[in-house]
């Protein structure tokens, strides 16, 4: 104990688990209300409230289609029109703004070959055919008529914080440096549902999906996958998609990294063999140190973010802080997040908080008391297999910088002694 602990304050009786001032996972919940009043987390004030100047007049009347507060109106996604292609780019989540696990439809991140088509949903169709036995056209008022499922699960794209693999840190937030992700309510058909009625033959081991942009995205998909737990969402957080997000349908995949998740779904092809398209193999294959590519590593690594405090965020001065972020991973659930305050060097086990779901982000949370010196911190995710989240030196020591896809590295966030949060390599 040292020189300015307090045996009779209530925080300074909890368990510190790791160096640096991170306490136990249960911290909150056990004390509750007497750590509050001990240490407040801000400035609280013990006076009653006045009335403010809102209180005494009418409000608005409701609206046709529900706005958020001006007051939120800086909480947006980052856009970036990097690849040459018109209409080509990506727009990036709010992380670092963002609480919970459900990713507001509007500020879902999105990624586009050559721009968001303009699709009329009564002129859609999605054809199904190749090898089975019964070809088949369905448009939206008949694929809405079908069994719908709905799962919380995340979308990732494979290039999310391939910032990472720069041999120096990138300035930069949660959201600019690992904004291609989101979690969603996802609503549609299971595709295995669609398929069975065309009747698949014995031959048909992939399926060709590709999508009614005017890049005509294609990808091959092992029919095991299809089989397993494979969609035509038409839903989004219990709305119709957003047109970035492929309204009016797209194929969804939980767990595999988004391109292949093909929006805009106009075709399902069952074949024997992958079809070897431009889209799978001049990208999103994994350049070896060899000079050979690694193809269909379809599936996303296990993987978490701080996202408070994190990059280009500001820490009020020493006192006691939540450390709060999100985990996932392509495997299924998440088993265990821990936090640590030394770069490493020593781990606390974070709490998960309910509910825990397959192939969804899920959000942990770390008390932590903050003494004002500089600290580096970083989470790293254990799923259901055991697969922990790698360091990004192993990482590029057993893939190689020319890599480029599924970095799914620590993130180090170093605390400057004036509260500034920046991204580092620790």
């Amino acid at each position: 104990m040292s020189e300015t602990d307090n045996p009779n304050n209530p925080v300074d009786q909890i368990e510190q688990v790791a160096a640096n001032g991170l306490l136990h996972r249960r911290a909150f919940l056990k004390t509750g209300a007497l750590v509050a009043s001990a240490t407040p987390f801000l400035s609280a004030k013990a006076a009653p409230p006045e009335v403010d100047s809102w209180s005494t007049v009418p409000g608005r009347p409701p609206e046709a289609y529900g706005n958020r507060s001006e007051f939120e109106s800086d909480v947006t996604r980052l856009a970036g029109f990097s690849p040459p292609a018109l209409g080509a780019g990506a727009s990036r989540a709010p992380l670092g703004n963002l609480e919970g696990i459900i990713t507001p439809s509007a500020l879902h991140f999105e990624r586009h070959h050559n721009g968001i088509p303009n699709i009329d949903p009564a002129e859609h169709r999605l054809l199904i055919h190749g090898l089975v036995d019964k070809p088949l056209i369905f448009d939206m008022e008949a694929l809405s008529r079908y069994p719908l499922v709905s799962r919380i699960q995340f979308l990732e794209c494979s290039g999310n914080s391939r910032a990472l693999d720069q041999a120096q840190p990138v300035p930069g937030s949660a959201q600019s440096l690992h904004g291609l992700l989101s979690c969603s309510e996802w609503t549609g058909v299971p595709l295995s549902i669609l398929l069975d009625e065309a009747g698949v033959q014995t031959e048909g081991k992939w399926v060709l999906a590709e999508g009614a942009d005017s890049s005509l995205m294609t990808r091959s998909i092992p029919m095991s996958k299809i089989r397993d737990d494979a969609i035509v969402a038409i839903y989004q957080n219990g709305e119709r998609l957003r047109p970035g997000n492929g309204y009016p349908m797209r194929l969804f995949l939980p767990g595999w990294e988004g391109n292949t998740s093909v929006k805009w779904l106009r075709r399902l092809k069952v074949t024997a063999e992958p079809t070897m398209t431009r889209d799978e193999t001049s990208k999103y294959s994994d350049l070896q140190p060899d000079g050979t590519a690694q193809l269909f590593s379809f599936q996303m690594g296990v993987k978490s973010v701080i996202t408070s405090p994190s990059g280009e965020q500001t820490m009020r001065g020493p006192g006691l802080y939540q450390i709060s972020g999100i985990a996932w991973t392509g495997a299924g659930s998440i088993s265990r997040v821990e936090v640590s305050a030394d770069g490493g060097r020593t781990w606390g086990e974070a709490e998960l908080t309910e509910p825990v779901l397959s192939k969804a982000l899920t959000r942990f949370r770390m008390p932590w008391r903050w003494n004002g010196e500089p600290v580096i911190l970083q989470s790293r995710a254990i799923d259901e297999t055991g697969a922990v989240q790698p360091t990004r030196t192993f990482l590029l020591n057993e893939r190689g910088p020319q890599y480029g896809y599924h970095n799914h590295a620590i993130q180090s966030w170093q605390i400057s002694a004036n509260g500034e949060v920046s991204n580092v390599y620790a």
